[in-house]
């Protein structure tokens, strides 16, 4: 039976995490085992995705994010939010969550896992094809909120777009040091923040904008429920 490339991909990341990692294990060495070959396993997959059509490649990008995938998950790990003071959160006042205290753990990161990252990614590939990683693993959310910028504001400019796009891309960028969705929804939050901010400052009442978005939406909900119970027989 062929293997997929994927699989041969998979082979390769697991072979070499063997030889490198036997002595490593923690407490937990079958939970850390099994949590390797997930972090392998997503790696393969996003690099085959690429279509790079060239195996050692291929195989040398998906090594690159799964280094990453693997050391902030282990930094992550090693700094629980209890390994953060709790306090307030200067912006709103409000004390720490549990959540913030973790993203405040992991961003203290060393800076050295984002740059190798960056650097493996864009020595083997466009930069098309880094930010296309870099979509895997913040799950398309520029895209997905850029659309959801563009239906709140219909008439936004030009200018207003690609300030914010710019914003979210950074966000994108800065996600990818952080182990989960809630984590990274944080990281967007921040520079959501700063394109309503950019708006606002643009003589727009985003309130205001928002609300009648909400509204719209609302109101084609309860059309289509409507018209469906119309539909159905009596």
């Amino acid at each position: 039976m062929r293997l997929t490339i994927a699989a041969l991909i998979f082979l390769a990341l697991t072979q070499h995490a063997a030889a490198q990692n036997s002595s490593a294990l923690s407490a937990h060495p079958e939970a850390r085992t099994q949590s390797d070959l997930e972090a392998d396993k997503k790696a393969a997959g996003w690099a085959e995705s690429l279509e790079l059509n060239e195996h050692d490649k291929t195989v040398r990008v998906a090594s690159v994010i799964s280094t990453h995938l693997r050391a902030i998950r282990d930094w992550h790990n090693a700094h629980p939010p209890s390994t953060v003071p709790a306090g307030i959160n200067p912006v709103t006042g409000l004390p720490l969550s549990e959540l913030d205290r973790q993203v405040i753990a992991n961003s203290a990161q060393p800076k050295s896992y984002h740059a190798d990252l960056m650097t493996g990614l864009r020595l083997e590939l466009t930069e098309a094809q880094v930010e296309a990683v870099l979509d895997k693993y913040t799950v398309g959310k520029v895209a997905f909120t850029m659309k959801g910028y563009q239906a709140i504001v219909p008439d936004l400019t030009s200018s207003e777009a690609a300030t914010i796009l710019g914003y979210l891309k950074e966000a994108r960028e800065r996600a990818i040091d952080f182990k989960n969705m809630n984590q990274i929804s944080v990281i967007f939050e921040i520079y959501k923040t700063k394109s309503e901010q950019l708006l606002i400052s643009n003589g727009r009442n985003w309130r205001a904008l928002y609300k009648s978005y909400t509204d719209s939406l609302k109101a084609k909900k309860a059309a289509e429920a409507a018209a469906k119970a119309a539909t159905k027989p009596r």
